[in-house]
């Protein structure tokens, strides 16, 4: 292992944000992690995957520890399904490709999702109807004190919306090495109700389409709305959707007839986050250096030199905003440090 000394970590952060690491290092094997959980001349640790749903806001004072563990390889395969598994450091969208050159389907829905495979299970990544959890098998994580690999099965995850157990009653226990995904090898089931993608598809002129045709409807859609990180800062979808009781929609209704919202239960409703901002007046509003994306209010941005000190005010804005004019509560989607 090879450790650095006040390292930028403007390189590891989508958001492009510029704070500095005390110590770092990048870890490629399950020994090598093993190995600098032990360490006892850095007490403090952060783990660091894709960098893609976290928002820097200071020096970080700890031994940043980067999690590169590559591989995928098939665990078994019958004439309908296939148990696949990825680990940790796989990049996500790299890897949802690599599945539908396999002709394997469950995973285009989710196409150019940013992070790596190993985080996509703490918070359950969705997009366009379709969640991870609704292809998880399980995964393999390690104890942060023991060293032991336990495996969670898809009901141990006690998964929720764009949450788990890893965000709950196991938060800062343990490592996620690898996840295992169950997905169809024939007959796939496809999801093209949600959102954009079947006027996408009616666009293409695609009347049944491939899974790979629905995945590169999904990337034509949020490359039309999302900026590439790589040339603006930015975490994807910044806030959750909040799923609110029935009655306070129909009270949000009264001001706001044309209100959209999507049925969570027989109680429970989920209006879209980008439409309460994008009607409270931020879609496109800059601040300088930062701001909201003009093409998705969901989105905050740093086009370059933004602190996130700056990113996280901005939210703090729009929070209180949000709850001033429609008395609904939103939350961040992203780990801010």
């Amino acid at each position: 292992m090879n450790i650095q000394h006040h390292v930028s970590l403007k390189p590891y952060n989508t958001f492009g944000i510029d704070v500095v690491a005390k110590h770092f290092v990048t870890i490629s094997t399950l020994e090598d992690l093993k190995e600098v959980l032990t360490l006892k001349d850095y007490p403090n640790k952060l783990l660091l995957g894709g960098g893609s749903n976290i928002l820097l806001t200071k020096d970080v004072d700890a031994l940043v520890i980067l999690i590169r563990l590559k591989g995928i390889s098939i665990v078994s395969q019958t004439n309908d399904t296939v148990l696949v598994k990825a680990n940790a450091g796989e990049n996500w969208h790299e890897f949802v490709l690599w599945t539908l050159a396999q002709d394997f389907g469950g995973l285009e829905n989710l196409s150019l999702i940013p992070g790596n495979v190993g985080t996509s299970p703490i918070q359950n990544i969705g997009a366009y109807g379709v969640e991870l959890k609704d292809t998880f098998e399980s995964c393999e994580a390690l104890n942060i004190e023991t060293h032991a690999i336990t495996t969670f099965n898809k009901d141990a995850c006690a998964f929720d919306y764009r949450n788990s157990i890893f965000k709950q009653h196991a938060k800062g226990q343990y490592i996620i090495t690898s996840v295992t995904f169950k997905l169809s090898t024939k007959n796939h089931q496809l999801h093209t109700n949600y959102g954009a993608i079947k006027s996408e598809l009616e666009t293409r002129n695609i009347i049944e389409p491939t899974i790979q045709e629905v995945s590169k409807a999904v990337i034509a859609i949020r490359e039309s709305k999302l900026p590439n990180p790589k040339e603006i800062g930015n975490s994807g979808s910044f806030f959750k959707n909040p799923v609110v009781d029935k009655s306070v929609y129909l009270d949000l209704l009264k001001q706001f007839p044309n209100a959209p919202s999507y049925p969570v239960s027989e109680r429970l409703v989920k209006i879209p986050a980008g439409w309460l901002i994008e009607t409270a007046g931020f879609k496109g509003k800059r601040l300088g250096n930062y701001g909201v994306h003009n093409n998705q209010a969901l989105v905050l941005v740093n086009y370059g030199g933004a602190s996130g000190f700056d990113i996280l005010r901005l939210s703090e804005i729009i929070q209180t905003t949000i709850k001033r004019i429609f008395n609904i509560t939103i939350e961040s989607e992203v780990n801010i440090l």
